[in-house]
């Protein structure tokens, strides 16, 4: 082959040892090659520098081979996480990632970002934290397939984590260890999974026929952790002995306030997140926290939108559910006596 030669889906064949058919169908990402073989001829592709026409892929198999993904910040470390799990996915399929983020979620800037990744060379659409949806009127291009997470029920397909059944662990962990009622700290207002959150808090309080405290609000970071913090250890003594907080980032905050207004954890205040990032077994103490499996949340994204892709008559919509477990770790104990 010459140095000006393009590499041809013959010559990604005869490198993996393979059919020009095989190679074909990983490219285009069709299903029925086994993993082996899969990865050979991914490994052949990249070895040989092989770049599809997708030009010419678009004309004969109306598809591009590229998913569009639309986070809202890449700054949240659970979007981080979610876009991981979807790219890790993408690629094991022999899909390409279209990535647009926006930092500031006003409805223009959504409108326009679907807009932009609905008319590129892409064959569907993954839109994290899409809870935004519900209270903008955006247009998807017609017969794009889509799939969401953090959604409630509507039109497109959605992936969520149960983040009921999490808040519900956390709460009833403080009550069974012995503490009268739990305070909340608790995300935005904006943010759906907050509000399950909070809602389920509340919930469980009151099936408990325990006193509800006026939640504290913060933004997911650790700033309104440590604000919110100082709030609360302000309260009389004895008063807030377990927090639920929303996040583990703001967690995070609320142990560094009680740390400085020498309120022990979990001697004395017993604290609960939300996410179980990488750092929270770093956290002093090591955080009891709700695990989010986020990589798997992506994954079901990814494998449900090539379902759609692959059968375009066949629209399916509802929530595919990821569940949850509460990790403990040293930050919950009884209340003091």
């Amino acid at each position: 082959m010459r140095r000006s030669d393009r590499p041809s889906l013959a010559d990604v064949a005869q490198a993996a040892g393979v059919s020009a058919q095989t190679v074909s169908r990983v490219v285009n990402g069709h299903e029925g090659v086994v993993p082996e073989t899969r990865a050979r001829v991914l490994e052949s592709l990249k070895a040989i520098g092989y770049q599809p026409n997708t030009a010419a892929r678009a004309l004969a198999t109306g598809r591009y081979g590229a998913i569009g993904v639309l986070v809202f910040s890449v700054s949240r470390l659970g979007d981080v996480r979610s876009l991981s799990g979807i790219t890790q996915a993408a690629g094991r399929a022999g899909r390409a990632i279209q990535l647009l983020s926006l930092e500031e979620a006003t409805a223009a800037r959504v409108d326009s970002g679907i807009a932009a990744l609905s008319a590129s060379e892409v064959d569907g659409l993954v839109l994290v934290e899409a809870d935004l949806l519900e209270r903008f009127d955006v247009a998807v291009r017609p017969g794009l397939p889509l799939v969401t997470t953090d959604a409630v029920p509507g039109p497109f397909p959605s992936v969520d984590t149960d983040q009921a059944a999490g808040a519900r662990a956390a709460v009833e962990h403080l009550l069974a260890l012995g503490h009268r009622t739990v305070h909340h700290l608790a995300g935005p207002a904006t943010s759906r999974a907050a509000q399950v959150r909070a809602r389920t808090w509340e919930e469980v309080l009151r099936e408990a026929g325990r006193p509800v405290p006026p939640p504290v609000v913060g933004d997911w970071t650790s700033a309104s952790g440590h604000r919110a913090g100082h709030l609360l250890a302000g309260l009389p003594d004895g008063e807030v002995t377990a927090v639920f907080s929303a996040n583990d980032q703001m967690a995070l905050g609320l142990l560094r306030a009680l740390h400085e207004r020498g309120r022990r954890v979990p001697q004395d205040v017993s604290v609960v997140g939300f996410d179980d990032v990488a750092e929270a077994g770093d956290y002093w103490p090591p955080l009891t926290t709700v695990h989010q499996d986020f990589e798997t949340v992506g994954e079901h994204c990814v494998r449900i939108l090539l379902e759609e892709i692959a059968h375009p008559g066949r629209h399916r919509t509802g929530t595919t559910v990821v569940p949850v477990h509460l990790e403990l770790r040293a930050s919950t104990a009884p209340p003091p006596a």
